[in-house]
């Protein structure tokens, strides 16, 4: 996620790399010489982590790869790089910590989804409840901006829904608001290591009024390339609470870590984890036809937090009536229901502070259900950062893709590529303005001739802040399961002093 080390390309990249290092550690306290520029180049290393899909013997997984065309083109192996660019994901072993797999061997994918040139994705399948955990990366010109979207249809049972995560990076903090201890919930944080060490893991609990009396949420061992399946309800002796913000960190190593939220009645989906902590909050994508949508969101500083409510709508602005604001007391979860909020139009939530002068850090994340009575889904839209180069969705259907772009302070332009199909098609690219303060949906952008999955990226042009969101419709039996993943910035390029540093500091 936020401080993923990058390993970059090229002798030359390297070197300006120890040399901004050396600027950071001058003798004696001395003031670090300031680089006189810098340059971007792509990465050069990147890695995902995916957590075990389902425990359900009806889970059927469609795993899609996929790298942007564009960035790594023309660049050059690192130092004692091996010339020939991969994208692999690798099956990890599972360990049960409060659930899991039940003792069941871990079964691979049919093929491991395996990038081999830029443009086009590459999917495989895998079924039934014992497929482990995934951990992989991509090297050289396929690692810029590579993108691995993990999507479950269960069709029936506790678990019944669609699934949808998009794998994520290894990192050492995440905040999960949303999640729940309820009795009709089942949410299990997924803790994956993909390296070479063991990692070590705190888990807290946050409900309305403040932290959970927890046990055995302190130095939760993740053995190296393994996962770790953890129920919530187990870490808590508190009565059952419907809405819970979670909060995993290590005291050593890295971990990816996502929440599988099951519910007996509404259905299940993954939570991803919420943007940093930020005193606005952006939360895109919410369905046309949501017929509930709850915002839970939790201030983790001293401070209260006073937040003025807003919808972002395809015409403008507005306040939902009756829910205008939020009061989040420091340190505690709270909610807001928001009935009868789109109305029938795709929208975007913003989160604002109400006094502009006290500005209060929260995370937030939005439960929404499509459906009613027997027939519901759910799925979650946590706030996400703005797009700053690039963010791609991959695994998009000829039918049930909707791209929901909103624009936040100017007008924005932006460019949508929809890629090559996994399976055929040609690429299509789009140039979209979207009005500041509006959602934009992006309609009738598939390839042509598109055979299989597709992905989109969405790269900004000029103007104000991205935020984007895709949700993904498979109707089954009468029942309308969704996923929403937002766009998440790939990072296909990082920001490197050049090297006019004096290297004698190291000495």
């Amino acid at each position: 996620m936020k401080r993923t080390t990058l390993s970059l390309i090229a002798g030359a990249t390297a070197l300006a790399a120890v040399t901004g290092f050396a600027a950071l550690t001058a003798p004696d306290g001395a003031a670090a010489p300031e680089a006189k520029a810098t340059t971007r180049l792509p990465v050069e290393r990147v890695g995902l982590v995916c957590p075990a899909p389902s425990t359900s013997e009806l889970a059927e997984t469609l795993y899609t790869s996929y790298t942007p065309a564009g960035t790594g083109k023309g660049s050059a192996p690192a130092a004692g790089q091996a010339e020939q660019p991969s994208a692999q994901l690798r099956t990890v072993a599972s360990t049960t910590t409060g659930g899991g797999t039940g003792g069941k061997k871990p079964k691979p994918a049919k093929a491991p989804a395996t990038v081999t040139a830029p443009g086009k994705p590459v999917t495989a399948e895998a079924e039934g409840p014992a497929v482990p955990a995934l951990t992989g990366s991509a090297t050289g010109a396929l690692a810029p901006g590579w993108t691995v979207q993990q999507t479950t249809v269960v069709p029936a049972g506790g678990a019944r829904g669609l699934l949808g995560l998009g794998c994520g990076a290894p990192d050492t903090d995440f905040w999960f608001p949303g999640a729940s201890t309820a009795k009709e919930r089942q949410d299990y944080v997924h803790l994956t290591n993909p390296d070479d060490t063991a990692a070590v893991a705190d888990i807290e609990l946050y409900g309305p009024e403040g932290a959970l009396k927890s046990q055995f949420t302190e130095g939760i061992p993740v053995p190296a390339h393994s996962t770790v399946p953890v129920l919530l309800s187990t870490l808590t002796t508190e009565a059952p609470l419907k809405d819970v913000t979670v909060h995993v960190t290590t005291r050593s190593g890295r971990v990816g870590a996502a929440v599988a939220a099951a519910d007996d009645k509404l259905g299940s989906d993954w939570l991803a984890a919420a943007a940093d902590p930020a005193s606005t909050a952006v939360l895109p994508g919410i369905p046309a036809d949501a017929t509930s949508v709850r915002l839970v969101a939790f201030a983790p500083g001293e401070d209260d937090a006073d937040l003025k409510v807003q919808l972002s709508t395809t015409s403008g602005s507005i306040v939902p009536a009756g829910a205008g604001s939020l009061h989040v007391k420091s340190g505690m979860t709270a909610a807001l229901d928001l009935p009868d909020l789109t109305r029938g139009a795709v929208g975007s939530l913003l989160l604002t502070p109400s006094d502009p002068k006290k500005a209060t850090p929260i995370v937030a994340a939005l439960q929404v259900v499509r459906g009613k009575g027997a027939d519901t889904e759910i799925a979650f839209i946590p706030a996400t950062a703005a797009v700053a180069a690039r963010a791609t969705v991959a695994d998009n259907r000829a039918k049930g893709s909707t791209l929901s772009l909103t624009a936040q302070g100017a007008d924005a332009q932006v460019k949508v590529t929809a890629s090559a199909g996994s399976a055929g098609g040609t690429p299509v690219t789009k140039t979209v303005t979207v009005k500041a303060g509006t959602t934009t949906v992006v309609p009738d952008l598939v390839p042509g001739g598109l055979k299989g999955s597709y992905a989109l990226t969405v790269e900004p042009v000029s103007g104000g802040k991205v935020y984007g969101a895709r949700t993904l419709a498979l109707p089954e039996d009468g029942i309308p399961m969704f996923t929403v993943q937002t766009f998440v910035d790939d990072r296909g390029t990082v920001e490197v002093p050049t090297a006019h540093q004096d290297l004698g500091v190291l000495d």
